[in-house]
């Protein structure tokens, strides 16, 4: 029932709340990445969604425009982050423009991290174990992202993943917002520390 129903309310009504809130700081922050770098505010990126459907993913721009022909992983070392980039994707700020992919159903609050359509790999070479984590909408953050977020191998991060879609709770789901707050305020394992794939 909460999985398939009540999961799909309560994300809609927390993302309409939180961006009536929020809409000061979406401005501000649209105002400052237009101010002190060339490129549009949103960046879109295509990942590969529930059921394995591809869509466009929302978030503010951090990098300078182009930045991702340069290569996927980067660091607070990375020249392509502008300066606004660095403090919002510090403060996980960047990832705000998902509530409305929220409200489009392209997303939860909480679920697995949606990946790129060639990165850790190709659709195709999912195996059917891993592809259960796509039984879900992908989510803002997540399990995975509670143990370890972006230093966490692929393989171990899908796994994590899985565990969540066959456990999936309004228990769990709030112990995963608050243990995300407590990652973001002490900007714990938001950094990559390099390549994170193993086949």
């Amino acid at each position: 029932m909460y999985k398939n129903h009540i999961k799909r309310l309560v994300d809609v009504v927390l993302s309409v709340l939180a961006i009536i809130v929020l809409s000061w700081l979406y401005l501000i922050i649209a105002i400052l990445i237009k101010c002190t770098s060339k490129g549009p505010v949103l960046f879109k990126q295509d990942r590969i969604g529930k059921d394995g459907k591809v869509y466009q993913i929302y978030k503010f721009r951090s990098m300078k425009v182009g930045a991702e022909k340069s290569g996927v992983y980067s660091d607070n070392k990375d020249p392509r982050v502008t300066g606004i980039g660095r403090f919002i994707r510090a403060t996980s700020i960047d990832e705000l423009p998902q509530l409305f992919n929220i409200l489009k159903g392209d997303m939860a609050l909480i679920g697995p991290r949606p990946p790129l359509t060639y990165h850790p790999w190709k659709w195709e070479e999912y195996s059917d174990f891993q592809k259960q984590m796509f039984e879900v909408r992908p989510g803002i953050t997540g399990w995975a992202q509670t143990h370890g977020r972006k230093d966490v191998e692929w393989n171990k991060r899908i796994e994590l993943n899985v565990w969540y879609v066959d456990h999936v709770s309004f228990g769990l789901d709030f112990k995963i917002f608050w243990l995300t707050i407590f990652k973001i305020l002490t900007n714990a394992d938001n950094e990559n520390k390099g390549e994170t794939v193993k086949k």
